[in-house]
C-alpha cells in the first residue's frame, strides 16, 4: 500500500491538485505494479513564510505571488 507524500507550498487549485494525483496514480501503479485503490497520495501545504531555501524565506526570496502563476 504504497502513501506518496508531496510537500508543496500553497497555492494551487483543487484543479491542479487532482490533475496530480491522477498521473501519481497511474505511473505508482505502472512501475510499482499495485492496484490503483492501494495509493494514497497526501498533500502537505506550507505557507512561503515557513519555507526556506539558501538560508532565505521564500515570502522574501521571492515575494508575494511567486509560483502560483496559473493557479488562480
Amino acid at each position: 500500500m504504497p502513501i506518496i507524500t508531496v510537500k508543496l507550498a500553497k497555492g494551487r487549485t483543487i484543479e491542479q491538485k487532482q490533475q496530480f494525483v491522477e498521473a501519481v496514480t497511474k505511473e505508482a501503479v505502472k512501475t510499482l505494479n499495485v492496484k490503483k485503490e492501494w495509493i494514497t497520495v497526501l498533500f502537505d501545504e506550507y505557507e512561503r513564510e515557513n519555507w526556506a531555501t539558501d538560508g532565505q524565506l521564500h515570502s522574501l526570496k521571492f515575494g508575494e505571488g511567486f509560483g502560483k502563476q496559473g493557479t488562480e
